[in-house]
Protein backbone atom coordinates (compact mmCIF):
# COMPACT_ATOMS: atom_id res chain seq x y z
CA UNK A 1 0.00 0.00 0.00
CA UNK A 2 1.32 3.37 -0.94
CA UNK A 3 1.41 6.38 1.32
CA UNK A 4 -1.73 8.43 1.35
CA UNK A 5 -1.47 12.02 0.31
CA UNK A 6 -3.12 14.63 2.47
CA UNK A 7 -6.34 16.07 1.15
CA UNK A 8 -6.00 19.31 -0.71
CA UNK A 9 -9.06 20.70 1.06
CA UNK A 10 -10.48 20.23 4.50
CA UNK A 11 -13.52 18.25 3.36
CA UNK A 12 -15.15 18.55 6.78
CA UNK A 13 -15.70 22.25 6.02
CA UNK A 14 -17.77 21.23 3.01
CA UNK A 15 -20.27 19.38 5.20
CA UNK A 16 -23.25 21.49 6.13
CA UNK A 17 -25.02 20.96 9.42
CA UNK A 18 -28.70 20.31 8.95
CA UNK A 19 -31.03 23.10 10.03
CA UNK A 20 -33.36 21.64 12.60
CA UNK A 21 -36.71 23.37 12.78
CA UNK A 22 -37.84 22.27 16.20
CA UNK A 23 -39.95 25.27 17.02
CA UNK A 24 -42.91 24.34 19.17
CA UNK A 25 -46.26 26.01 18.91
CA UNK A 26 -47.97 24.66 22.06
CA UNK A 27 -50.62 27.04 23.34
CA UNK A 28 -52.72 26.87 26.47
CA UNK A 29 -56.03 25.20 25.67
CA UNK A 30 -59.41 25.11 27.35
CA UNK A 31 -59.12 25.70 31.10
CA UNK A 32 -55.36 25.00 31.34
CA UNK A 33 -54.49 28.56 32.36
CA UNK A 34 -57.01 28.52 35.19
CA UNK A 35 -55.89 25.05 36.26
CA UNK A 36 -52.25 26.20 36.37
CA UNK A 37 -53.11 29.28 38.43
CA UNK A 38 -55.39 27.33 40.79
CA UNK A 39 -52.71 24.64 41.12
CA UNK A 40 -50.22 27.20 42.43
CA UNK A 41 -52.21 27.42 45.67
CA UNK A 42 -51.13 23.87 46.57
CA UNK A 43 -47.43 24.61 46.02
CA UNK A 44 -44.66 25.72 48.34
CA UNK A 45 -43.69 28.83 46.33
CA UNK A 46 -45.85 31.75 47.53
CA UNK A 47 -45.29 33.86 44.39
CA UNK A 48 -45.54 31.17 41.70
CA UNK A 49 -49.00 32.29 40.54
CA UNK A 50 -47.73 35.88 40.21
CA UNK A 51 -44.73 34.62 38.24
CA UNK A 52 -46.94 32.61 35.85
CA UNK A 53 -49.24 35.56 35.22
CA UNK A 54 -46.22 37.72 34.38
CA UNK A 55 -44.88 35.03 32.01
CA UNK A 56 -48.22 34.67 30.21
CA UNK A 57 -48.88 38.40 29.99
CA UNK A 58 -45.41 39.50 28.82
CA UNK A 59 -43.85 36.54 26.98
CA UNK A 60 -40.63 37.07 28.98
CA UNK A 61 -38.03 34.29 29.08
CA UNK A 62 -37.50 32.19 32.20
CA UNK A 63 -34.04 33.69 32.85
CA UNK A 64 -35.37 37.23 32.45
CA UNK A 65 -38.13 36.57 34.97
CA UNK A 66 -35.91 35.05 37.66
CA UNK A 67 -33.21 37.67 37.06
CA UNK A 68 -35.58 40.62 37.41
CA UNK A 69 -35.08 43.10 40.26
CA UNK A 70 -37.67 45.37 41.83
CA UNK A 71 -35.58 48.32 40.62
CA UNK A 72 -36.19 47.15 37.01
CA UNK A 73 -39.90 47.99 37.32
CA UNK A 74 -41.01 51.52 36.55
CA UNK A 75 -44.27 51.94 38.45
CA UNK A 76 -45.32 55.20 36.83
CA UNK A 77 -44.61 53.94 33.29
CA UNK A 78 -45.80 50.30 33.79
CA UNK A 79 -42.59 49.06 32.18
CA UNK A 80 -39.89 46.52 33.07
CA UNK A 81 -36.41 47.47 31.90
CA UNK A 82 -34.28 44.42 31.12
CA UNK A 83 -30.62 45.44 30.99
CA UNK A 84 -29.16 42.41 29.24
CA UNK A 85 -31.15 39.65 27.59
CA UNK A 86 -30.39 36.38 25.80
CA UNK A 87 -29.86 38.11 22.48
CA UNK A 88 -27.25 40.46 23.95
CA UNK A 89 -29.21 43.68 24.18
CA UNK A 90 -31.59 45.32 26.61
CA UNK A 91 -35.25 46.07 26.10
CA UNK A 92 -38.29 47.53 27.79
CA UNK A 93 -41.30 45.31 28.41
CA UNK A 94 -44.64 47.09 28.81
CA UNK A 95 -46.92 45.65 31.46
CA UNK A 96 -50.61 44.94 31.08
CA UNK A 97 -52.74 45.90 34.07
CA UNK A 98 -53.03 42.21 34.93
CA UNK A 99 -49.23 41.75 34.92
CA UNK A 100 -48.70 44.91 36.99
CA UNK A 101 -51.36 43.86 39.51
CA UNK A 102 -49.70 40.42 39.86
CA UNK A 103 -46.35 42.09 40.58
CA UNK A 104 -47.85 44.53 43.10
CA UNK A 105 -49.76 41.72 44.82
CA UNK A 106 -46.48 39.86 45.34
CA UNK A 107 -44.59 43.04 46.34
CA UNK A 108 -47.11 43.65 49.15
CA UNK A 109 -46.26 40.19 50.56
CA UNK A 110 -42.54 39.98 49.70
CA UNK A 111 -39.67 40.58 52.08
CA UNK A 112 -38.76 44.28 52.14
CA UNK A 113 -34.99 43.68 51.82
CA UNK A 114 -35.37 41.38 48.84
CA UNK A 115 -33.92 42.97 45.66
CA UNK A 116 -34.87 40.12 43.31
CA UNK A 117 -38.56 39.97 42.44
CA UNK A 118 -38.77 36.17 42.34
CA UNK A 119 -35.93 34.75 44.48
CA UNK A 120 -35.38 31.42 42.75
CA UNK A 121 -32.89 29.90 40.35
CA UNK A 122 -33.90 28.72 36.86
CA UNK A 123 -33.47 25.13 38.15
CA UNK A 124 -35.79 25.73 41.11
CA UNK A 125 -38.35 27.27 38.77
CA UNK A 126 -38.17 24.17 36.56
CA UNK A 127 -38.74 21.89 39.58
CA UNK A 128 -41.70 23.97 40.78
CA UNK A 129 -43.09 23.89 37.22
CA UNK A 130 -42.83 20.08 37.00
CA UNK A 131 -44.55 19.68 40.38
CA UNK A 132 -47.33 22.05 39.23
CA UNK A 133 -47.91 20.02 36.05
CA UNK A 134 -48.21 16.84 38.14
CA UNK A 135 -50.69 18.54 40.54
CA UNK A 136 -52.82 19.85 37.67
CA UNK A 137 -52.54 16.80 35.39
CA UNK A 138 -51.50 18.97 32.43
CA UNK A 139 -49.39 17.11 29.87
CA UNK A 140 -46.68 18.15 27.40
CA UNK A 141 -46.46 21.79 28.46
CA UNK A 142 -43.06 23.41 28.95
CA UNK A 143 -42.50 26.62 30.86
CA UNK A 144 -41.14 28.12 27.62
CA UNK A 145 -44.55 27.47 26.03
CA UNK A 146 -45.86 30.30 28.22
CA UNK A 147 -43.57 32.62 26.23
CA UNK A 148 -45.19 31.36 23.03
CA UNK A 149 -48.61 31.93 24.61
CA UNK A 150 -47.70 35.46 25.67
CA UNK A 151 -46.28 36.44 22.28
CA UNK A 152 -49.29 34.93 20.48
CA UNK A 153 -51.62 36.98 22.68
CA UNK A 154 -49.73 40.17 21.79
CA UNK A 155 -50.54 39.50 18.13
CA UNK A 156 -54.13 38.69 19.04
CA UNK A 157 -54.39 42.11 20.70
CA UNK A 158 -53.58 43.65 17.31
CA UNK A 159 -49.91 44.53 17.72
CA UNK A 160 -47.81 44.29 14.57
CA UNK A 161 -44.64 42.23 14.13
CA UNK A 162 -42.29 45.17 14.85
CA UNK A 163 -44.17 46.12 18.03
CA UNK A 164 -44.20 42.51 19.23
CA UNK A 165 -40.47 42.04 18.50
CA UNK A 166 -39.67 45.14 20.60
CA UNK A 167 -41.56 43.56 23.52
CA UNK A 168 -40.47 39.93 23.08
CA UNK A 169 -36.84 40.62 22.20
CA UNK A 170 -36.89 38.45 19.07
CA UNK A 171 -34.19 39.79 16.78
CA UNK A 172 -35.07 37.57 13.85
CA UNK A 173 -38.47 38.25 12.36
CA UNK A 174 -38.37 34.69 10.96
CA UNK A 175 -38.80 33.44 14.54
CA UNK A 176 -41.80 35.71 15.07
CA UNK A 177 -43.47 34.89 11.79
CA UNK A 178 -44.65 31.54 13.14
CA UNK A 179 -46.73 33.35 15.76
CA UNK A 180 -48.67 35.48 13.33
CA UNK A 181 -50.59 32.68 11.58
CA UNK A 182 -51.29 35.05 8.70
CA UNK A 183 -53.31 33.72 5.81
CA UNK A 184 -53.31 35.11 2.28
CA UNK A 185 -57.13 35.34 2.42
CA UNK A 186 -57.02 37.53 5.53
CA UNK A 187 -54.41 39.77 3.91
CA UNK A 188 -56.53 40.15 0.75
CA UNK A 189 -59.45 41.21 2.93
CA UNK A 190 -57.28 43.80 4.70
CA UNK A 191 -55.96 45.19 1.41
CA UNK A 192 -59.56 45.77 0.31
Amino acid sequence: MGARSPLAKNVVKLVRRPVIRNERSRRLTGDEEQRLLDGCDGGQTPYFKNLLILAIETGMRRGEIVGMKWSDISHNRLVITLALTKNGSGREVPLSQRAFDALMDWKARASVDQSTVFPMTPGALEQAWRRLLIRTGIKSLRFHDLRHEGVSRLFERGLNIIEVSSISGHKELRMLKRYTHLSADDLVARLG
